[in-house]
């Protein structure tokens, strides 16, 4: 009896250490006032790091998650993690044509999927969806992020974009954005929970070509786009595209502002598509660890341009 007791004593001690040491990962992240999320290829993970430390303070491999194991191949190669859900969730996208939706709290993988075609962006829709952004192939998925029939039976329809590489919700405005090669696509949204589709409703020309990241200025209504040659933003209320001064141009795949006292971050490849450092818009360096092959990195921030309502993930969420 004495025995059994101490076996169920020594149990409830470690869970409640388990949960502790989940918690405080949760709130290491939602504290952290200069922390970014990155895709990391040398590992094929996400990671949060905090920029003041230079500490990895949080990280997703699929492998260690509830990925199955034949589906890990789908998650080779991760080219972008922004945060969602007030940052308690991360949103992913990788090369190898995987999409998923991780819980920061406990990794778990709530919703994935298998888009394919070198998925580069993703974004969540008003009621819970996912659409995401393939290269190869040159087209958008939407998702039904339905959690209980993943990753078989999931709904999917493809709509063709030209060499898309991102997507971007407008929550103010009810639109959809992706720059896709040359043109601005701007789509509306059905807003069928069970059956999700996108319209295209306008398409406006850009300058130069390979538009590359698309990604909401901080507080404005602007997108950061970048391409092969410039930094532009793209205004949302004129529908046109303004030089970005002051901010690194060429090849930049990624570009992340905040609020005040957080420099705009950029992506810039050292070698082949991955850099080991993000930089500021100057150049300067924000978070340097030798080894890694980051492709994307944004500011671990509440996302209030494209879900600002939206605290928690439910399916088919209003």
């Amino acid at each position: 009896m004495k025995q059994t007791t101490l076996l169920l004593l020594a149990g409830l001690f470690a869970a409640l250490a388990t949960s502790a040491k989940n918690n405080d990962k949760k709130d290491t992240v939602a504290a952290c006032s200069s922390c970014i999320v990155a895709a990391e290829q040398s590992q094929h993970r996400i990671i949060i790091a905090d920029t003041r430390t230079g500490a990895i303070v949080w990280e997703w491999k699929p492998e260690h998650s509830n990925v199955r194991p034949s589906d890990v191949k789908w998650f080779s190669n991760p080219s972008e993690a922004k945060m969602v859900y007030d940052r308690k969730y991360v949103l992913m996208t990788a090369s190898g044509g995987g999409v998923a939706l991780i819980r920061v709290a406990d990794r778990k993988t709530v919703f994935y999927a298998y888009a394919g075609g070198n998925t580069h962006s993703a974004e969540l829709l008003p009621d819970g969806n996912i659409v995401s952004a393939s290269s190869t192939g040159n087209f958008l998925t939407v998702f039904r992020t339905d959690t209980t029939h993943f990753p078989e039976n999931v709904y999917a329809k493809k709509i063709w974009a030209h060499f898309a590489h991102n997507v971007v919700w407008d929550a103010a405005g009810k639109k959809l954005y992706s720059a896709a090669m040359d043109s601005m696509l701007v789509f509306s949204y059905n807003n069928n929970c069970e059956a999700p589709d996108l319209q295209l409703k306008t398409r406006v020309k850009l300058p130069g070509t390979e538009a590359h990241d698309l990604y909401p200025v901080y507080g404005k209504r602007l997108l950061w786009l970048s391409n092969l040659t410039n930094v532009w933003y793209f205004d949302l209320k004129t529908l046109k595209t303004l030089p970005a001064r002051n901010i690194i141009q060429q090849n930049v795949k990624s570009v992340s502002s905040g609020p005040g006292g957080l420099p705009t971050i950029c992506a810039l490849p050292k070698e082949s598509w991955w850099t080991d450092e993000v930089i500021d818009a100057n150049g300067h360096t924000v978070f340097l660890q030798k080894g890694l092959k980051i492709y994307k990195a944004r500011w671990v921030l509440p996302d209030l341009f494209s879900n600002p309502d939206k605290k928690d993930f439910r399916y088919c969420k209003k």
